[in-house]
């Protein structure tokens, strides 16, 4: 077998149609076009989303799409690691208003939520709105204690 030999199988090669090679071919003149119109003309097919005169259905939704669309009642935290509540002095009771204090949390409208990452080498009493489960085990094996409030 040679490099001349080779050929691509029957049936997976398709040549191409030559428009515009006079009238004999049938496909000579308006190049299988037709005669006038939007079809015969260069570029036709209009804008993607067109929808030929009617309001196009992107702007039929409401304002609200996308995958960047963010719930508008979502709740937003205050994220506090648990390495971070190091800082305190051990017996104290650390809630949002001494947290804010501290410059730990951005927005003091916003509710805490206390993450696990890090240890606690302290004892604590925590009031804050949310705890997740490997944070609470940290600050009781601490000899801390947690209090969820509203």
């Amino acid at each position: 077998m040679k490099l001349n030999d080779l050929k691509p199988n029957s049936g997976s090669t398709k040549k191409s149609k030559r428009v515009g090679r006079g009238t004999g071919s049938g496909y000579g003149k308006t190049a299988g076009r037709g005669m006038k119109g939007q079809h015969a003309r260069a570029g036709f097919g209009g804008k993607l989303y067109r929808q030929g005169g009617n309001l196009p259905f992107y702007r039929r939704l409401p304002f609200m799409r996308g995958e960047g669309f963010t719930p508008p009642n979502q709740t937003q935290y205050n994220e506090v690691k648990v390495e971070q509540l190091n800082k305190f002095k051990a017996k104290t009771e650390v809630n949002p208003e001494v947290l804010a204090e501290a410059n730990m949390i951005r927005k003091s409208r916003n509710p805490v939520v206390i993450l696990g990452n890090g240890d606690l080498k302290k004892e604590l009493t925590i009031k804050v709105q949310r705890v997740t489960k490997s944070a609470q085990a940290k600050i009781e094996a601490a000899g801390g204690t947690v209090e969820i409030i509203k």
